[in-house]
């Protein structure tokens, strides 16, 4: 499978090389196992596809479609998989040159790159010396009381956009570290055969392994998925951020002693949210926290035995402190052979009770057995304080380097993770909680319809309820499924948060929040459950976090969390929980309501006024941002879109959403993993300690204009996606929605409720569904006609569009969302797809305004980015979606005809399936998915 001729430039010869590799191996599989004959067809395809791709002439359409019309399934389907596994591997090749890149980068003279520490180290200094002068020590308070008050956390969600199986990650990790290794080091002969055939092995595996799930997952199948992040990412990476972070503030700042608290922690909402997904129950919540705390026990036991390895200090030539021999004294362990080294000793004590506590408190059996019986730990705290016992006795007796490897990065993977791994949020729509308060106070003889009082007595009888001590629950009496199944939730998470740690579950959010009784409820249910208290001091065990998803929701946050700061209890139980508050802020909902540029200009706005009202009140805002893969649910280039927030609302307090294929991109291998997350922390600590969004200019002047602009573009895209008749026939017949919605990549059902209404659809599916025809229309829909609307009312406008997009940040990220999503579409593969539609006359109406609003849009974008083509100013992306491109298109045109073939079959009269077309369709998202990278 050759690799397209392109003219990359010299510094991307290492890529252009991996990813020619990468094709020949798999090529030579395809060859192998699947026959020249199909190996010949894949490149019939792949040509044909190019040319139609690059010239739009009709005989190369039609000459896919007679080619893979009458083509048998089984020759079909191995064609489809030669394309998905190219994809696959070519991100694995574009993923080990970002590393090659960085390497590269670290060992010259030049300056930091942009989302590294160090950058963002430079650029606090600059801006802050530049604005008042300051000078080194003062900066360095400026940064460590960043440290000092920042909390940053990306969470884990199970969304279904994940198509990759664990069984081909764990081939696709193994060539990723053989790529590496041939970068690094000089093989010799015999060891660069030793590396082709092991290549050719993991390829040889993945094209036996299937590539696609039989059978839907189940919710704690998605746990396990999540908890294997942590084991090869997280749990080894995060410490090793943390020391990297305080080596390099020693280095800059070296008059201070810098001790970061743990600040940086990764969240997960897999096991704990329930909204829309029924197969959530306490039990699942239970069997959650008990799989990652054993994953986390597992890991500190294989690095508790490490150590002792790593330390056979004898007594005869080292002293210990006193608290060291006692450890040591109290060990299990009898070997004479042992008896002169305290350390090993403390250790395999501290090993057998580590081995107790995960036996007592998972019902788990350590791999490695203790040497003898201990105690179980408490706590992880208790557990921390032995390693520390080790650390001090290393440090005071001049040995400190010891303490500064291995025992280092367990004493901080400790405090951070604990005995619980990651702290799980517990998330359900405010509809649910309504109707559970509703009953609860109905049977207990409280109020005979509290679903049918307005928002105010709502607010003023739940405000007196959650003061009082009387119970609303009794568990004598009858309840509805849905009332029991809600309370068993707040009760099972208050014994685990007494068994696990108040860490466990620290939070519950409430989707679809509109007002301030939807925060009483929650609370009441939480009174219900013993984790609520305001006598004698006020005390909340789970925060509550209002999610302000769609467009009214978002203007109307301001208010409601002013409304709430007014309420004396819920304003005693903020300040018990430090004075902070979190919002969370939905971008998908927001999209699928009102679109791109209107979705991001309301979030803007609504994080502008949150801040406004949070200072007036003296609340420290912690904002929480549900941002997917795609462009179209806020995703993006992380590093951009935290730096592109509004002034104030990030203050070193933020968490945001790792989502579907996302969580493998940025975290399946512990290098890039590591990257990402301190580019994370260095965009946090630079949009906090710099004012970007007004470095150049002042940027209120542009908000009248954003408001014109989002006004246009908003009618637009509410004409084609609401107000159009038809739509959702088009939408469903033009893109696989449907057969999304059968694919087994995640336990969560496609929509809310049983019905066509794109306003039930989830935003996941909804998203996904325009990625896979190539169209991604919630990315870009509506701005070309707003850009060409408001140069109607202010035709010198122009100049003013131009000065936004270099001047302030969040309207250069959205063009360069824009500019990105644009280039992936692709007008002529989508219209294959829009010849699905059965009614000519609506398939004709709605893809030419599409077509229409598509080349407007790339039109205003080029204009006011000052670009002759798309990505013209972001080459390697340019360049990586060119090296894909003649793989996935491919890929679409396979899919169109097994849709076709499916329809077709669905329509007979017979009502005949065939497995292998609907496997056919699953493989083509999967590959599909993979050629995008942030598709859902």
């Amino acid at each position: 499978m050759p690799t397209p001729v392109s003219s990359t430039p010299e510094p991307e010869r290492s890529l252009r090389d991996d990813i020619r590799l990468l094709g020949r191996v798999l090529g030579d599989t395809v060859r192998d196992q699947a026959g020249v004959e199909t190996f010949e067809l894949v490149e019939t395809v792949r040509q044909t596809a190019v040319r139609f791709a690059r010239e739009g002439r009709q005989e190369d359409r039609d000459a896919l479609g007679s080619l893979l019309a009458d083509l048998p399934q089984e020759r079909m389907i191995s064609v489809v998989r030669a394309f998905a596994y190219f994809l696959q591997l070519a991100n694995v090749a574009e993923d080990a040159h970002l590393l090659r890149e960085r390497r590269a980068e670290d060992r010259s003279d030049a300056p930091p790159p942009v989302g590294t520490l160090a950058h963002a180290l430079a650029v606090v200094a600059a801006a802050h010396a530049t604005a008042s002068g300051d000078a080194s020590a003062a900066v360095g308070d400026r940064i460590a009381q960043f440290f000092a008050n920042a909390m940053i956390s990306p969470v884990l969600t199970a969304h279904p956009t994940e198509v990759r199986r664990q069984s081909t990650q764990r081939d696709l990790r193994a060539i990723a570290e053989l790529l590496e290794r041939r970068d690094r080091v000089a093989l010799t002969p015999d060891e660069a055969r030793q590396s082709d055939t092991a290549l050719a092995q993991h390829v040889l595996t993945m094209w036996h392994t299937r590539m696609v799930r039989p059978t839907r997952l189940h919710v704690i199948d998605e746990v396990k998925n999540g908890v294997h992040y942590f084991a090869s990412t997280f749990l080894t990476e995060l410490p090793s951020l943390y020391g990297q972070t305080e080596d390099e503030l020693r280095a800059r700042f070296p008059d201070r002693e810098w001790s970061l608290p743990s600040f940086f922690r990764v969240g997960s909402w897999i096991g704990g949210d329930r909204d829309g997904n029924p197969f959530v129950s306490a039990d699942t919540l239970r069997e959650t926290v008990r799989l990652q705390s054993a994953a986390a026990l597992a890991f500190y036991l294989d690095e508790v035995h490490a150590l002792g390895e790593d330390l056979p200090l004898s007594q005869l030539l080292l002293e210990v402190s006193p608290e060291l021999q006692a450890l040591s004294d109290a060990s299990p362990d009898t070997s004479l052979q042992r008896l002169d080294e305290p350390y090993r000793r403390a250790l395999i004590g501290i090993y057998a009770r580590l081995a107790a506590t995960t036996e007592s408190l998972d019902h788990a059996r350590p791999v490695r057995a203790a040497v003898g019986v201990r105690t179980p730990y408490a706590s992880a705290e208790e557990f921390a304080r032995d390693l520390e016992v080790v650390r001090a006795s290393l440090v005071t007796h001049d040995v400190a380097l010891l303490a500064t490897g291995r025992l280092r990065r367990l004493g901080r993977a400790v405090d951070v993770f604990g005995f619980h791994l990651a702290p799980v949020d517990l998330r359900q729509n405010a509809d649910v909680h309504e109707r559970v308060v509703a009953e609860l106070l109905s049977v207990a003889g409280v109020c005979d319809d509290y679903l049918a009082l307005d928002e105010a007595a709502r607010v003023a009888l739940l405000h007196e309820e959650i003061g009082g001590t009387r119970p609303l629950y009794a568990s004598y009496l009858s309840y509805s499924e849905e009332t029991q199944r809600e309370l068993a939730i707040v009760f099972a998470a208050h014994d685990l948060r007494q068994q696990y740690g108040a860490a466990t579950l620290p939070h519950y959010i409430i989707s679809k929040c509109d007002g301030v009784s939807d925060l009483l409820e929650v609370l009441l249910m939480q009174r219900e459950a013993g984790l609520l208290t305001l006598q004698p001091s006020p005390a909340v065990g789970l925060q509550v976090i209002p999610l302000f998803e769609t467009i009214d929701d978002l203007r109307e946050a301001g208010t409601t969390m002013e409304s709430a700061f007014a309420l004396p209890r819920l304003r005693a139980l903020i300040t018990a929980a430090g004075n902070v508050q979190e919002i969370m802020l939905g971008y998908s909902d927001s999209n699928k309501d009102g679109g791109y540029l209107t979705s991001g200009w309301e979030l803007y706005q609504a994080e502008m006024a949150l801040a406004r009202v949070f200072a007036a009140h003296g609340v420290t805002l912690r904002l929480f941002h549900g941002r997917g893969g795609s462009v179209g649910r806020g995703g993006g280039p992380s590093y951009q879109a935290v730096v592109a927030q509004p002034s104030g609302a990030v203050s070193g307090q933020i968490r945001v959403t790792e989502q579907g294929e996302v969580i493998t991109a940025k975290y399946a291998t512990p290098d890039v993993g590591r990257r990402n997350l301190e580019m994370l922390m260095a965009a946090t600590l630079e949009a906090t300690l710099t004012d970007r969004e007004n470095h150049v200019t002042s940027t209120a002047a542009f908000h009248p204009v954003m408001d014109a602009l989002s006004a246009h573009a908003n009618r637009a895209y509410r004409a084609l996606v609401y107000d159009t008749p038809g739509f959702p026939q088009y939408f469903r017949e033009s893109t696989p929605l449907s057969e999304i919605a059968t694919l087994n990549i995640g336990s969560r059902p496609s929509s809310r409720r049983g019905s066509d209404r794109i306003e039930d659809l989830r935003a996941i599916p909804w998203v996904f569904s325009w990625a896979q025809c190539r169209l991604l229309l919630p990315g870009w829909y509506g701005f070309g006609s707003a850009v060409t609307q408001w140069l109607e009312e202010v035709p010198d406008g122009l100049a003013t569009l131009q000065q936004m997009a270099t001047a302030w940040p969040f309207f250069e990220m959205l063009l360069s969302n824009m500019d990105m999503v644009l280039a992936k579409s692709d007008l002529a593969v989508a219209s294959r797809y829009a010849e699905l539609v059965r009614d000519d006359t609506l398939r004709d109406s709605i893809f030419s305004r599409i077509s229409a609003e598509w080349h407007r849009t790339r039109e205003a974008v080029l204009t006011i980015t000052r670009q002759s083509r798309l990505l013209e100013h972001s080459p390697a992306l340019e360049q990586s979606i060119a090296n894909r491109f003649a793989y996935m298109d491919p890929l679409n045109h396979l899919q169109i005809a097994l849709l076709r073939r499916q329809r077709e079959r669905d329509a007979a009269a017979d009502g005949t399936s065939d497995e292998r077309i609907e496997r056919g369709i699953h493989l083509t998202i999967n590959g599909i998915s993979a050629g995008l990278r942030n598709s859902g």
